[in-house]
């Protein structure tokens, strides 16, 4: 790439990135979109404004040679948006791109199984957060973006926000969830978070102005339990 082009490109990128953030689109979408055409323009040096569709052919072809079919999609569309936003250019389809169809029933965890999630960590934090994903039928980031103010204990419900599809939706709140997530607060007592970082511990709990980290959460799961029957909460 000459450093003309690379200019250029970098002038594209950011672009890309603004266009993003100014469509609303959630944070996963956006590293996705972004990340689609960091690897596209290394692959075509920088050249993005003329691409035919035989060069698209050859690359998604190649790519899903390496890729599943959901991240080849992901790349397809992120172009698809840097065209019709950052270039402003008619998008033409690569129709032969289509993922094959395939219908899948997901694991149900047993109440024996989840019990067993639930007591396979002596973390207080952790097992709270288990047993309330799985009793309100949350996935892992719905989780651990709960607030205080999204418990309804009047109504007896929760406040799900910026859920998939970036749409908000209320789910039933137990009894036993409840009493469960009260006497946990009355531990942490974070004024916000539901779930507050375990970095300062539980002392230091009330003080956390982020949720339980993510990757240690999928870590926990993924020692303590089979992963063919964790893969709903990693989502």
């Amino acid at each position: 790439m000459t450093p003309s082009i690379e200019l250029k490109f970098n002038h594209y990128y950011i672009q890309h990135c603004k266009h993003l953030k100014l469509k609303g689109l959630q944070p996963k979408t956006i590293d996705a979109y972004s990340r689609a055409i960091r690897r596209i323009g290394e692959h075509f040096q920088g050249h993005l404004d003329n691409l035919t569709q035989d060069q698209l052919v050859d690359y998604f072809h190649a790519l899903l040679s390496r890729l599943s079919w959901s991240a080849v999609k992901l790349d397809l569309y992120g172009l698809k948006f840097f065209y019709t936003h950052v270039l402003q250019k008619p998008w033409v389809d690569v129709l032969m791109i289509k993922p094959p169809r395939c219908t899948r029933i997901p694991d149900i965890v047993t109440v024996v199984e989840a019990q067993q999630l639930f007591m396979s960590t002596r973390n207080l934090s952790y097992r709270v957060f288990y047993f309330t994903i799985y009793s309100l039928g949350l996935r892992l980031g719905e989780g651990l973006s709960l607030k205080v103010g999204d418990i309804d204990a009047t109504r007896m419900r929760v406040h799900i926000r910026n859920a998939k599809g970036n749409k908000d939706r209320l789910v039933p709140l137990p009894v036993n969830t409840l009493k469960v997530l009260r006497k946990f607060w009355a531990v942490h007592k974070n004024p916000v978070l539901l779930f507050p970082s375990r970095a300062r511990g539980l002392k230091g709990a009330h003080l956390a102005e982020s949720p339980l980290d993510r990757g240690g959460v999928q870590k926990t799961i993924k020692i303590s339990y089979a992963p063919t029957k964790s893969a709903r909460y990693m989502q």
